[in-house]
């Protein structure tokens, strides 16, 4: 594959942006059809935007982490599935970027560049929390390794080049091992059933003694031993995704209410845009989504702030910007999702116009990790002082 490489991060917005509104025309009927975008992660991949976070060393934009949560929420308003496929591909770039060794680095980043995307093989089903990971990465005499596990919602992998699984050494310590798609003993299943996020595809991957080099695999449990941004890089994308499905809600709303709805009959109106409690209504969503947004870049700008000066006061600063992004970012995209039915009136609920996706989306995605730990979180740095906890979560 052959892939552009972004110079900086204006390029990289405004490819961003026209990729948006180029996946926005089909988004619905990929929704309903269960279409699984492999066009148009080709597309996205060509266009060099999975290679913006690549460091400047290796060839890369490098680009701040505002100008990241921008081109995610684009996309998301535009389709949410297709915004949330990239996520775990940066997650995993950066990994390489804080744990891997230079031949590590400079082969990955390599990969990066041509448009190889990273999948996610990470999250498992049955255990007994999110972070009981059982998946082994057990070592064979020759110094490499072998993989056997079962991972579930593997949102990326069934598209990616490279899969990225989460497991553990025989110390019980976290590693990632980098797994190319095809392997022996990979199995990639397009198993999701979610009534949301349709076509990110985030089924089962099945890992039955897969061998893995060791020049494949990175010692993730040593980022969380000092500061760290990997969970605040996790999650200002996943806020940026829940404002960008907030944004894209109250636009197709705004449309619908200007093109199709009828005022209502007591309202004195001839259409129902000029109707005073439809404006009313629209004006307090508005707020809503403009302060995901503000709280968004604040987050963004915070972890920009701690990539440039890494300590534990600003690793934590960074962590509670990006929670507090992502906490109302979540309620908003939720609330405004539902309230596009209750401005539109009662055409907008056929289902064959499938306005219901943003709520869908909405809720599915915003099901990823409770807010109100992170809530529990800012209200613990407010009042004592207390930083948030080193899990990757926040």
């Amino acid at each position: 594959m052959t892939a552009k490489v972004i110079a900086d991060d204006v390029e990289a917005l405004t490819v961003a942006r026209l990729l948006a509104d180029e996946f926005r025309a089909g988004a619905s009927e990929r929704d309903t059809e269960r279409r699984l975008p492999r066009e148009e992660l080709d597309r996205l991949s060509a266009s060099g935007l999975l290679a913006v976070t690549v460091p400047a060393e290796h060839g890369g934009a490098d680009v701040r982490q505002e100008t990241l949560a921008e081109i995610f929420r684009l996309l998301a308003s535009a389709d949410a599935s297709l915004a949330q496929i990239p996520q775990s591909h940066f997650v995993y770039v950066n990994v390489i970027r804080r744990q891997g060794t230079p031949e590590q680095r400079e082969f990955f980043f390599g990969e990066v560049l041509a448009g190889r995307r990273f999948g996610n093989a990470q999250s498992e089903a049955g255990t007994t929390h999110v972070q009981d990971i059982r998946t082994r990465l057990e070592p064979a005499p020759d110094g490499s390794y072998t993989l056997t596990g079962v991972k579930h919602y593997s949102t990326g992998a069934l598209f990616a080049d490279w899969i990225p699984v989460l497991a553990r050494a025989e110390d019980d310590n976290l590693h990632v091992a980098y797994v190319p798609q095809g392997a022996p003993g990979l199995t990639v299943i397009d198993d999701w059933d979610g009534m949301g996020q349709r076509t990110t595809a985030s089924g089962t991957v099945r890992l039955d003694g897969v061998h893995v080099p060791a020049d494949r695999v990175l010692p993730h449990h040593l980022t969380f031993q000092g500061p760290q941004l990997h969970g605040a890089v996790a999650q200002l994308l996943h806020a940026a995704i829940d404002a960008g499905i907030a944004g894209g809600a109250l636009a197709e709303a705004a449309e619908f209410v200007r093109t199709k709805s009828r005022p209502w009959f007591e309202s004195g109106v001839d259409t129902a845009a000029e109707d005073p409690l439809l404006i009313q209504r629209f004006g307090e969503l508005a707020v809503q989504v403009r302060a995901s947004d503000a709280l968004l870049r604040e987050a963004a700008r915070s972890v920009d702030a701690a990539r440039a000066d890494l300590t534990d006061d600003t690793a934590a600063e960074a962590s509670i910007a990006v929670a507090a992004a992502k906490a109302h970012a979540a309620q908003t995209a939720v609330e405004v999702a539902g309230a596009l039915f209750e401005v539109s009136g009662t055409r907008s609920a056929l289902n064959s116009l499938n306005l219901h996706r943003h709520w869908r989306d909405a809720r599915t995605h915003t099901l990823h990790d409770p807010a109100r730990w992170k809530i529990q979180h800012i209200g613990r740095y407010v009042l004592s002082g207390t930083r948030p906890p080193r899990h990757g979560l926040l």
